[in-house]
């Protein structure tokens, strides 16, 4: 069989694979999925007897792992990033554990190396396969949700095929991946919902600790699906985290992982499509062509920072500089050509600034 999914973002984007929830649908990435299509070419895809996917009678999570392999097979996807909530974060540890050279990245949210005891899960498979979802309905939206629940997703539930979630439940009670974290070795980002009572916070740093280089972010006002309870902090998260994002790379290598931190943790839904412009076409186009190396092109910044009378731009700029290889003696070479050039009084502005910014890196 094959899943049903869905594409979305430009033909040639790095490809990216989005896997929900137990009992919804590819409508749980509803809300980013804007910002991840700019840049990526997304795969959303429905679980077994999900949405639009046909039911499996049984099932464990390398059978649904290997169901996606499908999916990315038929779209020629050789290699992907990966991002899964719950049983979806799920399937893309075991993909990251099993099949290594499939995924170039991996974030894990709201998710678990074992989800507790499968007794619970055995019981859950039994009661939905006689009596549907119906009554699961009102304890999973507390569950879900701390913000205002989502009805539609409540409805992908209430619609979701018993035997498909069943399987998925029996898949659940088999999978325990806590012996084989260590042998992740993509980037991956781990989230927590705080208000999460399926899997709570403690189970997210399980898998940041267990997974080498794993990267945890914890969401405040965050239960279990948080894509749609915080759904710009995920879609932060998710940028930050994406190594593929053009230009985010280059970014980081120049300006520091504190400096872009920073500034993604200050985005907002107002400043959102800027910070992108500026990642896409400041880093992404321009600092990553190969007319001119990063030291010289740190000597250009400079100059025009001083011309216009950018200070604040010129800090940060000084120290990418000296990241980027210039010496404290260089830097000043290039302001003295700026005062021919530019003016003494900037230059003199200038000089006030980078004499700061040196003394603090020097007591750093």
């Amino acid at each position: 069989m094959l899943l049903h999914y869905r594409l979305d973002g430009p033909e040639h984007g790095e490809p990216l694979v989005l896997a929900p929830s137990l009992g919804t649908s590819t409508r749980l990435w509803n809300r980013q999925i804007t910002a991840l299509a700019r840049t990526f070419r997304v795969l959303r895809f429905d679980l077994p007897g999900h949405g639009d996917s046909p039911a499996l009678q049984a099932g464990t999570l390398d059978g649904l792992a290997a169901l996606v392999l499908d999916v990315a097979d038929a779209e020629g996807l050789d290699t992907f990033h990966f991002a899964g909530v719950s049983i979806g974060g799920a399937i893309g540890a075991t993909l990251a554990a099993r099949h290594p050279g499939r995924l170039r990245s991996l974030a894990m949210i709201c998710s678990s190396a074992r989800f507790g005891d499968p007794e619970a899960w055995h019981e859950r498979a039994k009661l939905v396969r006689e009596q549907g979802t119906a009554p699961l309905l009102e304890a999973t939206a507390r569950r879900w949700f701390a913000q205002t629940p989502d009805r539609a997703l409540l409805d992908d539930l209430a619609a979701t095929d018993p035997a498909g979630y069943a399987a998925c439940c029996d898949a659940l009670a088999a999978y325990d991946l806590r012996a084989d974290l260590a042998g992740i070795t993509v980037p991956t980002l781990v989230v927590a919902g705080r208000e999460d009572p399926a899997t709570p916070p403690a189970h997210a740093r399980e898998l940041a600790d267990g997974i080498p280089g794993a990267t945890l972010v914890e969401l405040p006002g965050a239960a279990h699906l948080a894509p749609a309870d915080q759904p710009e902090r995920v879609t932060q998260a998710l940028l930050a985290h994406l190594p593929a994002l053009p230009g985010m790379r280059v970014r980081r290598e120049v300006l520091g992982d504190a400096h872009v931190d920073r500034a993604v943790a200050r985005t907002t839904p107002f400043t959102r499509d800027f910070q992108d412009l500026i990642t896409r076409y400041a880093w992404g186009e321009i600092w990553t062509r190969p007319g001119l190396d990063r030291r010289t092109r740190s000597c250009v910044t400079l100059t025009a920072l001083v011309a216009r009378g950018h200070l604040d731009e010129l800090a940060m700029h000084v120290r990418a500089a000296l990241r980027n290889g210039l010496t404290p003696d260089e830097i000043g070479e290039v302001l003295l050509q700026s005062a021919i050039y530019c003016g003494v009084p900037a230059a003199n502005a200038a000089f006030a600034v980078a004499q700061r910014v040196l003394a603090e890196e020097d007591h750093a």
